[in-house]
């Protein structure tokens, strides 16, 4: 089976001690993997290899064989930032319009309708995002990635900002996208997350130190050391 995203020698030197050091791994097909570590051991550096956004240093990644940062790649890879990029003259309707058309998705009302219910967003849909709280401009980002259609999606600390039953909801929906055949890497220390995942990825200092099966005490051990 064809792996939807495969890594192999990865690694990006920053030339300050951090980094990540060279790492191989695959995802297959409707695969939900976290990846946890301490702060600084690579996490967000490894997603933005993986969504194209960094040069690696060495070795490669590729999305469904194609390189990740190809035109192909990206349309294949919905990846959801630690800190929400939105625009600031657009609502939250607008937004999920523009990035729904941008991918060709023409019947976009209906999700994008759904997960405005399922955020909590309904009320808010004619509103400026630029003025939300974190945890509001959060919700908006995760529905920006999930209105239009991947077969891979990065997510780099979904749960900041969120209340309990956001993160309980952002859950759900993950775990809908994996049903329905994604596979998603999640950077997160969410332990709901971790009893869900079918696998883990575990970083410390840039190396990849665990991959294999994800549990609340493996990815306590990881982040705690």
């Amino acid at each position: 089976m064809t792996s939807v995203l495969h890594a192999d020698g990865l690694a990006k030197d920053y030339g300050d001690g951090f980094g990540l050091d060279p790492v191989d791994i695959a995802l297959g097909p409707g695969e939900l993997v976290v990846l946890v570590g301490p702060n600084g051991a690579g996490k967000s550096t490894l997603v933005g290899l993986c969504a194209g956004l960094l040069e690696p240093t060495a070795g490669e990644v590729a999305v469904l064989g194609q390189p990740a940062g190809s035109l192909e790649a990206r349309a294949a890879t919905s990846y959801l930032p630690d800190n929400p990029v939105l625009y600031d003259d657009l609502s939250v309707r607008e937004h999920l319009e523009y990035v729904a058309r941008l991918h060709g998705v023409d019947d976009w009302q209906a999700p994008a309708d759904e997960l405005l219910d399922r955020l909590d967003l309904d009320e808010r849909a004619d509103d400026l995002p630029s003025r939300f709280s974190r945890g509001m401009r959060q919700k908006v980002s995760l529905a920006l990635a999930l209105v239009r259609p991947f077969e891979l999606l990065l997510v780099d600390e979904p749960f900041v900002g969120l209340d309990a039953p956001a993160q309980a909801t952002l859950v759900e929906l993950l775990l809908a996208a994996v049903a329905a055949g994604a596979s998603a890497l999640v950077s997160t220390h969410q332990l709901d997350l971790a009893d869900e995942a079918g696998r883990c990825l575990g970083l410390r200092d840039g190396t990849l130190v665990h991959d294999g099966p994800s549990s609340r005490q493996q990815v306590l051990s990881l982040v705690t050391g």
